[in-house]
């Protein structure tokens, strides 16, 4: 049987996956989950952090993911992650906001992207607040016991096709858990969040992380000039930045985030991506076809 997370689960055997969705605007209706069901992408992304926070909606798609499902590879849905309205800015910022994580959550997402990223404490209380307090594993002086309550695991168990208990069970983040389906994201994109990257990505619960490159030329003063996929981030402070998170990622077993480009899939895996935004279904099928999947 796979996994309930497409994503976490190829990421466990060392495969990239491939990604569709916008960081704001994604339609969310019945009709549209049950179109995107079958996409050739391994995982949708939702951007609610320029774009609607739309429970409502996520509900309804999420209803037409089922319906249209199950995937080529027999998963129920493909894995769904949300990038969050609340920055990763303070501690503080990520507990007042708690709420918008249990929400997102209990329609039975399989993962949450934290944007803005900076200090340590904002990255643990967003492991803490996506975790059930039952679930143990990592807990100690630096990661707390989690904060989500009882009622959240009803709907979500549901959209995952598995009982209330188990959900509570599978409900963790992967890796921490190897047997979690959460899938949880960092996006480094301000320079206080680049030279705390490596303090960032060694709490424990982060499955994957990127550089943000836009926020990251605003934050550093650089105007991006140019359209062309080619040359827009090939200012040196940019690509010195990526560099930096990539290394972080590789030194912790997090999947760094890359952008697959038609003509450089193979250079982009290579240099040790292993999620894959913006490349097409011809692009992502000569990345499978080059890292030997066989899963469709």
């Amino acid at each position: 049987m796979p996994r309930i997370n497409k994503a976490a689960e190829l990421l466990s055997i060392d495969q990239p996956i491939y990604y569709i969705g916008a960081h704001s605007g994604h339609i969310l209706t019945y009709e549209e989950g049950k179109k995107d069901a079958q996409t050739w992408a391994d995982h949708i992304n939702i951007g609610m952090e320029h774009g609607c926070f739309d429970m409502t909606g996520l509900d309804n798609y999420i209803k037409g993911l089922i319906d249209g499902g199950p995937t080529a590879s027999r998963h129920r849905t493909p894995a769904l992650i949300v990038e969050l309205p609340a920055e990763g800015i303070s501690e503080e910022l990520i507990r007042f906001n708690a709420w918008q994580i249990r929400q997102i959550l209990a329609r039975g997402v399989h993962g949450i992207l934290l944007c803005q990223a900076e200090t340590p404490d904002a990255v643990r209380a967003f492991v803490e607040s996506c975790r059930y307090p039952r679930n143990l594993l990592g807990i100690d002086v630096d990661l707390k016991k989690g904060t989500r309550g009882v009622g959240s695991e009803g709907p979500a168990s549901t959209v995952w096709g598995v009982t209330p208990e188990e959900y509570i069970y599978l409900a963790d983040p992967w890796p921490l858990n190897p047997e979690g389906e959460l899938l949880l994201g960092l996006k480094i994109e301000s320079v206080k969040g680049l030279e705390n990257c490596e303090k960032l990505l060694s709490v424990p619960g982060i499955g994957f992380a990127e550089m943000g490159p836009g926020d990251m030329s605003m934050s550093m003063g650089i105007i991006r000039e140019t359209k062309s996929t080619c040359k827009l981030d090939q200012d040196e402070r940019i690509i010195k930045a990526r560099h930096r998170v990539n290394t972080a990622c590789k030194e912790n077993g997090i999947a760094f985030l890359g952008t697959g480009a038609t003509g450089d899939i193979r250079n982009m895996i290579d240099s040790g991506a292993k999620v894959i935004h913006g490349a097409n279904e011809k692009v992502a099928k000569k990345g499978r076809q080059y890292t030997r999947r066989q899963m469709p």
